[in-house]
């Protein structure tokens, strides 16, 4: 049987079991909050994901802990929970789940979720972060992954809707997937259109234009001819 969190508390990564989740995962969140990864031996994308979830988890430093359940010896608390499909990652605090997603993610994405749970991220590295996952998102569209890109940029959009760079994106996954519509809602976007000040400048010379063509049409008008006899 699993040891329980509170066996060791320097032990961030661990096993959990269903007779022992009130104490691994509902008891724990109260401190501190526990990710809980759903997975099985056969299940393919739980292999790739695992890594990269521990990963974050150990370098959120004990902010964080992950709770890892193996679905064939443990289908309790996953059936309760409707998990219907693995790798599914439930985050609870204060004993409730409170985040969560499923399937093989980019490590962004995990980096992400893990860093917003923890609260480790500051305005730099969470800025910093976000700049990651664009990139990750557009070497993905580049490559003709629309969808796993357009995952990106919404959860990117998620942390801060009105990040241009990630509207546009997603945009362009739209326009890419054929929908058009869809491609225009998001390029009409608030976060998109000129602030009011560069509006106000706009308008203030759009009104000065008039003024210069009106002195421009008291000018002696000039020929084509006269023009070119000018010329050198």
């Amino acid at each position: 049987m699993p040891d329980t969190l509170g066996a060791n508390s320097l032990d961030t990564v661990k096993d959990g079991a269903d007779q022992t989740f009130m104490v691994d995962v509902i008891e724990a969140s109260r401190e501190q909050p526990v990710i809980v990864d759903f997975w099985a031996p056969w299940c393919g994308p739980c292999k790739t994901l695992a890594p990269a979830l521990e990963k974050a988890v150990r370098a959120a430093k004990g902010k964080v802990r992950l709770v890892k359940i193996n679905i064939d010896e443990n289908p309790g608390v996953a059936g309760q929970l409707g998990v219907k499909s693995i790798p599914a990652v439930f985050a609870f605090d204060r004993g409730r789940p409170v985040d969560g997603f499923m399937g093989a993610v980019p490590e962004s994405q995990i980096r992400m979720f893990v860093d917003k749970l923890a609260g480790l991220a500051g305005p730099d590295a969470a800025a910093e972060e976000l700049e990651v996952a664009l990139k990750e998102a557009g070497e993905a569209l580049a490559l003709g992954d629309v969808g796993g890109a357009a995952q990106i940029y919404a959860v990117v959009l998620q942390a801060d809707p009105e990040n241009i760079k990630a509207i546009v994106g997603l945009a362009r996954c739209y326009l890419a997937a054929g929908e058009v519509e869809q491609c225009a809602q998001r390029l009409s976007s608030p976060a998109l259109r000129l602030p009011a000040p560069t509006r106000r400048r706009s308008m203030r010379r759009s009104r000065r234009t008039p003024t210069t063509t009106r002195r421009a049409s008291t000018s002696p008008a000039r020929s084509p001819h006269a023009e070119i006899s000018r010329a050198p």
